[in-house]
């Protein structure tokens, strides 16, 4: 399919579209993990290794998922995003199972997810240029919406135009200057966009 307007909206999943509640340091210390990023210590355990620490992490995330909330206006503005004309996405480092759940639980729909099974991770900027592609549209027509570092990494890298949401309250780290716009509420993207969605 293609984006109707060339605009591609892609929103990361945890601490974005919905409150952070995966407990990091938590799956971190039961797989005997340092301070290191979890998936790609995971990928370079040895096979045995790998495959006890991918059922811990994958437990965490599905009980993450089955208790998510939405951030406040999330699924107006993805709805929204979507009546506009323009794409949207969901791009998670989330396994494809957990996504679901959640995408289930909140009757969430979006024109194109992508998964960790689906390809290369964030911080690389090669899922948004997959994207990109798949929908017929350019990276520079495209907006990287999330909380955390590697969601600025990703999207900048790429050429897309990065938003990061600040959570009021959420301290500002250093890196947050790489972003192009920071936001305290999703209903601020559509005037960053330019177009009217009608969340109320």
């Amino acid at each position: 399919m293609k984006s109707g307007n060339g605009i591609v909206v892609i929103f990361d999943m945890d601490g974005t579209l919905t409150r952070p509640v995966l407990r990091f340091d938590a799956i971190r210390e039961e797989i005997g993990l340092s301070a290191e990023p979890v998936l790609e210590a995971i990928v370079a355990m040895p096979p045995d290794e790998r495959h006890r620490a991918e059922a811990i992490l994958h437990r965490h995330e599905e009980e993450a998922a089955i208790n998510s909330e939405l951030q406040p206006r999330a699924a107006e503005v993805v709805r929204g995003v979507r009546a506009a004309g323009a794409a949207a996405v969901l791009m998670t480092r989330n396994s494809r199972r957990s996504t679901a759940t959640v995408l289930r639980k909140h009757d969430l729909e979006f024109d194109l997810t992508w998964t960790r099974e689906d390809g290369p991770m964030k911080p690389s900027p090669e899922p948004v240029l997959r994207i990109c592609e798949s929908l017929g549209t350019r990276p520079d027509r495209a907006w990287v919406i999330g909380d955390f570092a590697y969601d600025i990494l990703c999207g900048n890298a790429a050429g897309a135009t990065t938003v990061l949401f600040l959570e009021p309250g959420r301290a500002r780290a250093a890196w947050a200057d790489e972003a192009a716009h920071v936001v305290a509420a999703l209903d601020e993207l559509p005037a960053l966009m330019g177009f009217e969605i009608g969340v109320r």
